[in-house]
C-alpha cells in the first residue's frame, strides 16, 4: 500500500468516526462530511471517498438484517426478531423480509456476513452430509 493510499485510508477512517452517532451511521453527519470534502478537496480525494464509502457500506450492512422466510411472516415476528438482534448485538438493527421458498419451512437471518438459520432445508442438508 502506498503512502498516499495509507493517508487516504486514515483520513477516511477519521471521517467515518465522525459519521457514527450512538452506534449508528447518521445521515446528517454523512451529509456534513461530504460537504466538508467538497469544500476542502483533500489530496487524493477519490481514494478518500472510495475508502469512506467502503467503511460506511460495511457499517450499514452490520446494522441491516434480511429475514428470509418460506411461509408467511407477521410484522410482529419481524419486530420481535429485530428487537432480539438489537439486544443481542448491542446496536440498532433494522429488518427487512424476503420470501425464499427454497427454505421449505423456517427462517434465515443475514446480518452482514453472519447467517442465522433454522429451516427444514438446512436440517435436511445437515442430515445428508452426516449420513
Amino acid at each position: 500500500m502506498s503512502v498516499q493510499s495509507k493517508a487516504a485510508e486514515q483520513f477516511a477512517r477519521q471521517l467515518f468516526k465522525l459519521s457514527v452517532v450512538d452506534g449508528a451511521v447518521s445521515p446528517n453527519q454523512v451529509t456534513g462530511v461530504l460537504q466538508y470534502i467538497e469544500a476542502h478537496k483533500p489530496s487524493n480525494v477519490v481514494l478518500v471517498l472510495k475508502a469512506y464509502k467502503r467503511l460506511i457500506a460495511a457499517e450499514l450492512s452490520r446494522s441491516a438484517a434480511v429475514i428470509e422466510h418460506a411461509g408467511p411472516i407477521s410484522e410482529s415476528i419481524q419486530n420481535a426478531i429485530g428487537s432480539a438482534l438489537t439486544a443481542k448485538l448491542k446496536r440498532p438493527i433494522t429488518t427487512t423480509v424476503k420470501a425464499n421458498p427454497q427454505l421449505l419451512a423456517g427462517i434465515r437471518v443475514k446480518i452482514g456476513d453472519d447467517v442465522f438459520e433454522s429451516s427444514v432445508a438446512s436440517q435436511l442438508t445437515s442430515l445428508a452430509e452426516n449420513a
